[in-house]
């Protein structure tokens, strides 16, 4: 597939205007405040993952309405001291998985905490433990559908709000260092590592490689790919139902979440990504941190002949060297 969005030149100055709902920020804020329960760990268990170098941890803590919410917690066997600590959203469709499956920052010398996606995990990977209670509200089957009328029933506004608390459950888990906490995600993983930068202000960095929810209404006008073609075949359905949709979107909208945000920050994306349109990421990074008053530390990595694997390899080994260099990432 060519490039199909702005000319690279274009995108890297691109600052669209973001169409805001006036109450974003109490949104945000009372939903958050409902799910703030300080007693965030409901139990941490032992794993036998069949590894001799790494220490896994089943966890389940205490998610959107205090729902379970499961996780893997792993860390380098023997090492007693507390770690800086790698919170990891998974993709669209998928679930934690298994506990050996992902094992980068666990090798590079950190604690790394995999949170799963509730009512997701069936497509994808393999698969997931965390289901979604609340997922009754009108909409399509798909998660990017589900609850899509309104912003409250919204499957992502959970999905964001365990997002957040899997950043106050690996503070809590012990062998963290509580002020060394990086999000970290591709796709959807992407934008809910974003959506936390924008709303834990005091986390300590960020990397999103090719963000889902980034540049929503430029995305559903390029793309019928999963998942906005799931948006966009909903309202192909329920004709009349856009100024609804697009309400509910504005408060997942990851540019809004990026201007918020003060994380040091690593963006990645593939140009010729037709699953999430480059022309958000970079939306995203250019507005990164523009309402905190500072200059966030930013850089973006661009892969003019990849798709939505982006970078792959190449670009992991870019964010173990990025993050290395952030202080108190050292490993």
């Amino acid at each position: 597939m060519p490039a199909f969005d702005l000319p690279t030149n274009e995108l890297e100055r691109y600052r669209p205007d973001v169409q805001e709902p006036p109450d974003f920020d109490a949104f945000w804020r009372d939903t958050l405040k409902e799910a703030a329960d300080p007693d965030v760990l409901v139990s941490v268990r032992p794993a036998e993952n069949g590894l001799r170098l790494t220490d896994t941890w089943d966890v389940t803590f205490r998610g959107f309405a205090g729902d379970p919410v499961r996780a893997w917690y792993s860390r380098p066997a023997g090492v007693a001291s507390a770690l800086p600590a790698v919170v990891e959203y998974a993709g669209y469709g998928r679930g934690r998985g298994l506990p050996h499956e992902r094992l980068t920052w666990v090798n590079a010398g950190y604690a790394h905490l995999l949170m799963d996606n509730r009512g997701q995990g069936d497509q994808h990977g393999n698969g997931g433990a965390t289901p979604d209670p609340h997922a009754l509200a009108p909409g399509g089957p798909g998660p990017a559908a589900r609850g899509l009328l309104d912003p409250r029933d919204y499957h992502y506004r959970r999905l964001i709000t365990d997002a957040v608390r899997a950043v106050a459950a690996v503070r809590a888990l012990p062998g963290v260092d509580a002020e060394q906490v990086a999000a970290v995600g591709n796709s959807q993983g992407g934008g809910l590592a974003l959506a936390v930068a924008g709303l834990v202000p005091d986390l300590a960095a960020v990397l999103v490689t090719a963000p889902f929810l980034c540049g929503i209404r430029r995305a559903l006008d390029l793309t019928d790919a999963s998942p906005y073609g799931e948006i966009s075949a909903y309202l192909s359905v329920h004709r009349g139902a856009e100024e609804a949709a697009y309400r509910t979107l504005s408060y997942m909208e990851g540019v809004s979440f990026a201007r918020r945000a003060f994380a040091p920050a690593h963006f990645g994306v593939g140009l010729r990504d037709t699953v999430c349109p480059p022309s958000g990421a970079y939306a995203a990074f250019n507005r990164y941190g523009e309402l905190t008053g500072t200059e966030p530390r930013k850089e973006i990595h661009a892969y003019p002949y990849n798709s939505h694997e982006g970078g792959e390899a190449v670009q992991v080994r870019r964010q173990l060297d990025w993050l290395g260099g952030v202080s108190g990432f050292s490993g």
